[in-house]
């Protein structure tokens, strides 16, 4: 288990691997189709997707929440 105050990192490094998992497969299926060799080409968009993916989730994650923030009324 991790201390409380890594809750954003692992947040961030979470929500990018899934949503770069699943980007990155519909783009190489949509790319290359049901080719030979379809799992190797998505392992590699997917490993680089997640690389360039947390390292921005991590800096425009608190500007999101600032935007949301200022878009919704306080109840």
């Amino acid at each position: 288990m991790f201390p409380k105050r890594f809750a954003p990192a692992l947040f961030g490094f979470i929500l990018s691997g899934l949503m770069s998992f699943l980007v990155s497969g519909i783009a190489t299926w949509r790319a290359a189709g049901l080719a030979p060799g379809l799992l190797e080409l998505w392992t590699a968009a997917w490993v680089t997707a997640w690389l360039v993916a947390f390292p921005v989730v991590l800096v425009v994650a608190p500007l999101t929440r600032r935007a949301v923030n200022a878009l919704v009324t306080q109840e």
